[in-house]
């Protein structure tokens, strides 16, 4: 599914094309998605310019001054930019229409969602329980080594919980810990203060390089451009099961950790 980085690529891709355009329409063709699409939505946005899109964890935020639109991409939608009168394909959902353009909600899986929170989005309760933005100076090593405490939960499901983290998912987690030879079932709790600098280093130095790159493309995913991300390209670990590890050559292992398959080197990840 889209991570952090494909979701940042997204919302840097619609931006240059949307800010401070207004809306003249919006077309809705399926509005069962994760949760319905609200039927007024029309109301609040008709006219109305957009001021500024933001990425709060792995939501993009479409803020107007009626309220703010949250967009969320699901397991497998995305966001593109197209030509007006773009004739829309079978799992097309949504269409804004602006003047120029139209910005087109894509979702094969219908599992992604379009709503408005109103005027006050920090108190939605999609937002208001979120943990730090891995790239902010408010997540750095002492956060999460006294958040660690007593923690008994594998590291791995413990940086992928959106309350400590956000955006932090399967494929960027699993990278990290290789990275810093941290085995993703070790306690939280029993990881020092040094381990968890280089791993919250990790995790801002991967992310940075995802987004770089324009996100990891698995199945689905693709940009605002149509085009896929290459940081898959790069990928140590993730989905390399059975394979030698680039380190030491020891056969990758892997392992579910809250239903989530995790790859790791027996080896080099203590």
């Amino acid at each position: 599914m889209p991570e952090l980085p494909e979701v940042e690529t997204s919302k840097r891709g619609i931006t240059p094309h949307i800010i401070n355009q207004p809306v003249c329409d919006v077309i809705l063709r399926h509005t069962k998605l994760r949760w319905p699409i609200p039927q007024d939505l029309l109301t609040h946005i008709q006219n109305e310019k957009v001021i500024s899109l933001e990425r709060r964890a792995k939501y993009i935020l479409i803020n107007f001054s009626t309220g703010t639109l949250l967009i969320h991409l699901g397991m497998s939608g995305n966001l593109r930019i197209c030509p007006l009168n773009s004739a829309p394909q079978k799992h097309d959902h949504a269409d804004f229409i602006f003047t120029h353009c139209l910005l087109r909600f894509t979702d094969p899986r219908r599992f992604g969602a379009i709503l408005w929170l109103g005027r006050h989005p920090e108190s939605s309760s999609l937002l208001n329980k979120l943990g730090p933005e891995p790239l902010d100076d408010k997540f750095n090593s002492r956060y999460l080594y006294t958040l660690a405490k007593g923690r008994k939960i594998p590291v791995k499901q413990f940086i992928m919980d959106q309350k400590v983290v956000t955006g932090v998912g399967n494929i960027y987690a699993t990278e990290a810990l290789f990275m810093v030879g941290i085995n993703p079932t070790r306690s939280a709790g029993n990881i020092s203060l040094k381990r968890y600098q280089l791993l919250v280093e990790a995790i801002k130095e991967i992310l940075t390089q995802a987004i770089k790159q324009g996100g990891t493309t698995l199945k689905d995913f693709v940009g605002s451009d149509g085009k896929p991300g290459y940081f898959q390209q790069t990928l140590h670990v993730y989905g390399k099961a059975g394979e030698e590890c680039p380190n030491c050559e020891t056969a990758l292992k892997t392992v579910k950790l809250a239903a989530r398959t995790t790859v790791y080197c027996p080896q080099c990840q203590k």
